[in-house]
């Protein structure tokens, strides 16, 4: 599930911006296949292409800890 949200966050803002996949895909190094199937949630990126992709974009990966209740 967590894939496809990342996934249309990333397709989002890429249309936000006006940029096709791939103008995209060259400016993060990556290929336009591996950007297609991010998008499609059809892919588990590892976390230096995720991290191209969102810089490339603007955008930043953000982890929470959830403190232990008990």
């Amino acid at each position: 599930m967590l894939v496809l949200q990342i996934g249309k966050i990333i397709k989002d803002r890429r249309k936000e911006l006006s940029v096709t996949q791939p103008e995209l895909a060259e400016l993060a190094q990556i290929s336009v296949n591996t950007l297609y199937k991010v998008e499609r949630g059809q892919a588990n990126p590892s976390l230096e292409v995720l991290e191209k992709i969102l810089d490339t974009l603007g955008l930043e990966i953000q982890i929470k800890v959830k403190a232990n209740g008990g």
